[in-house]
């Protein structure tokens, strides 16, 4: 067998407020979720979105310790249309989320937003711009 991508795992420092975070881009972690070390949330085709605690990747990872600075990792959300990715870039950042580059019309015909989760990975907002 070849090995397949199945799944993206992002380490946290919250997991309520990654949980909180990614539920309002609509993955639908279980109830609970929030308050366990490990949560995983199904994604499109067949993929997984995994979340573990710090305290978890230490706990079988002698000597970890969090990565410093921006740039964990980067995950990219495609919206419906241009209006959508406006919308949810705004009730993120009203929510108290940091907004790294307000929506924008990129010159390869997207409409464009970037923000930070609760950990400060990236997360990009995207839509095709009409023709």
């Amino acid at each position: 067998m070849t090995p397949q991508l199945d799944a993206v795992s992002i380490i946290v420092s919250d997991m309520a407020a990654s949980v909180a975070f990614y539920r309002r881009l609509g993955l639908a972690f279980p109830d609970g979720s929030e308050n366990e070390p490990h949560a995983e949330a199904p994604l499109g085709g067949g993929m997984r979105l995994l979340m573990d605690t710090e305290a978890t990747i230490a706990s079988f990872t002698p000597g970890w310790q969090p990565p410093s600075g921006p740039g964990r990792s980067s995950l990219a959300f495609r919206c419906a249309d241009p209006a959508e990715v406006d919308k949810t870039y705004t009730e993120l950042v009203d929510a108290g989320h940091h907004g790294e580059q307000p929506p924008w019309d990129a010159f390869w015909g997207q409409r464009y937003a970037t923000l930070a989760d609760p950990d400060g990975h990236g997360i990009d907002l995207y839509a095709p711009l009409p023709e």
